[in-house]
C-alpha cells in the first residue's frame, strides 16, 4: 500500500531506529535458512542515519551462524544500552520495534493518520445503522475498489506490467483503485516497486525487520523515514508521463470525497458508514496483511531468499494476493495462485479479460524459471 497522503517535497528530519530483539526473533531463522540455501544475507542495525553497522556474510556452517548471532546480539545490546542512557528510546506496543521518541511528525504524517483514524471511527457506527442495502453496497465496492482497483490495476497491471489493457480500461480500473483511499497510483506503484527492490531489508518501506505493526501500518505515518530510505517516488516515470495519472495525483483526495458525498445523497448516513468507512477499513487491513502477515505466517514454495509466505486466508480475502511467495518468486506473473487449488480471483478476472481480447501480453512464469526458483535446484548450492 502506498501513502494515503502524497508526501511534499521537503527536507527529511532525522530518524533513528534499532530493533533490539531482531537477532533472537528474526536473525536466527534467517541464518538457518541461509545455511540451507547458501544465500547471501545482509543484516543492518541502524543507530543513526550517519552511523550504520552492516554485516554481509555468506553462511557456511552452523558454527558460523552461531558466532554471527552472538556478534549481532552483542552489537544490538551495546547500541540499546547506549541509546537508553540518552533517554531517547520508547517501545511500540505489541511490536519488536524500538524508536527514538524525538522523531518528528510532519503534516503528511498527521494527515495520513487523520484519514485512517477517521475511517475507523466512521466504522464504529456500522452496527447502529445496518441495513442490507448498505451492506451489499459495501460488498460491491469491496470488489470494485479492492479487486479491480488495487490488486488488478495498481498491483499487477501498473506496478508489475503483468498484462496490457486498452487505455480507457486501464484508466477506469486505476480510478477504482483511487476510491480505495490508499494513495494515488504514482505513489502506490512507487512504494511497491521499492518494496520489491529492497525486500525485507532496512530500505524496504514496510520492512518486517522492524516489527509486525511497522510492516502492517506504522510505516504509513513516517513519510520522512520512507524518503530517507528510498528517496522520492521517482521510479514510476512510466506513469508520470501520462496526463491522467498526473491529474489524479494533483486532485487525488477530491475523488473519494466526491464518492462519499454521492453515497450520502443516495442512502444517507448508512451508505456513508458502510460504503466508505467499513469498506475502506476492510480493504485497508486486507492490503496491509499482504505486507505483514504474508511475511510472517504461511509457507514458502519457492527459494526467493526473503521472508515472503503463501498465506491461504490472505489469499481468499485479498483476491489472490496472499500467494505472496509465489508473487515474490515471479513478480511479473499475472497469476499468483499457481496451483489449481490456490484461489486467485484477480487472475480469473484477468483470464476473462484475456478471453474477451481486452487483456493482452499476459505474462506467466516459464517452466525454466520455475526450475531455477525451486528449492531442490542444485545450481543454488554452488
Amino acid at each position: 500500500m502506498a501513502l494515503v497522503i502524497s508526501p511534499p517535497n521537503h527536507r527529511s528530519h532525522t530518524f533513528s531506529a534499532l530493533t533490539s530483539t531482531t537477532p533472537r526473533t528474526l536473525v536466527g531463522p534467517i541464518l538457518r535458512r541461509c545455511i540451507l540455501k547458501r544465500i547471501k544475507l545482509s543484516v543492518t542495525y541502524t543507530t543513526s542515519l550517519q552511523s550504520r553497522i552492516r554485516y554481509v556474510t555468506k553462511c557456511q556452517s552452523s558454527e558460523d551462524s552461531q558466532a554471527l548471532v552472538q556478534r549481532l546480539d552483542n552489537v544490538a545490546n551495546a547500541n540499546l544500552g547506549s541509546a537508553e542512557q540518552e533517554g531517547g528510546l520508547g517501545k511500540i506496543v505489541v511490536s519488536n520495534e524500538v524508536v527514538w521518541r524525538r522523531r518528528k511528525w510532519n503534516s503528511s504524517d498527521v494527515a495520513t493518520a487523520g484519514v485512517v483514524l477517521a475511517m475507523h471511527f466512521l466504522s464504529v457506527f456500522a452496527p447502529f445503522v445496518f441495513n442490507w442495502s448498505a451492506f451489499w453496497l459495501a460488498m460491491a465496492l469491496y470488489a470494485v475498489t479492492g479487486l479491480l482497483g488495487i490488486t488488478l490495476s495498481f498491483h499487477r497491471n501498473l506496478s508489475h506490467k503483468s498484462f496490457k489493457l486498452p487505455k480507457w480500461l486501464e484508466y477506469s480500473f486505476a480510478y477504482c483503485g483511487v476510491q480505495a483511499l490508499q494513495g494515488n497510483p504514482i505513489d502506490w506503484v512507487s512504494t511497491h516497486r521499492y518494496h520489491h527492490q529492497f525486500c525485507d531489508s532496512e530500505r524496504d518501506p514496510h520492512t518486517p525487520m522492524r516489527g509486525f505493526w511497522h510492516s502492517h501500518m506504522n510505516w504509513l505515518f513516517d513519510h520522512n523515514s520512507v524518503i530517507e530510505k528510498c528517496g522520492k517516488p521517482n521510479n514510476a516515470g512510466d506513469l508520470e508521463k501520462q496526463p491522467f495519472y498526473r491529474f489524479i495525483s494533483k486532485t487525488y483526495i477530491l475523488h473519494p470525497v466526491a464518492l462519499g458525498a454521492l453515497l450520502y445523497a443516495l442512502g444517507g448516513f448508512p451508505f456513508l458508514v458502510w460504503g466508505m468507512g467499513v469498506r475502506i477499513v476492510w480493504v485497508y487491513h486486507i492490503t496491509w496483511f499482504v505486507n505483514s502477515a504474508c511475511h510472517v505466517w504461511g509457507n514458502q514454495a519457492w527459494n526467493t531468499g526473503d521472508l515472503s509466505r503463501n498465506n491461504w486466508w490472505v489469499g481468499l480475502l485479498a483476491f489472490g494476493e496472499g500467494w505472496h511467495n509465489n508473487h515474490h518468486a515471479f513478480e511479473y506473473s499475472a497469476r499468483h495462485g499457481l496451483e489449481w487449488w490456490q484461489i486467485d480471483m484477480t487472475w480469473y478476472v484477468v483470464r476473462f479479460l484475456q478471453a474477451l481480447g481486452l487483456a493482452t501480453d499476459v505474462r506467466l512464469p516459464t517452466e525454466l524459471h520455475k526450475q531455477r526458483m525451486a528449492f531442490n535446484n542444485s545450481t543454488l548450492l554452488t
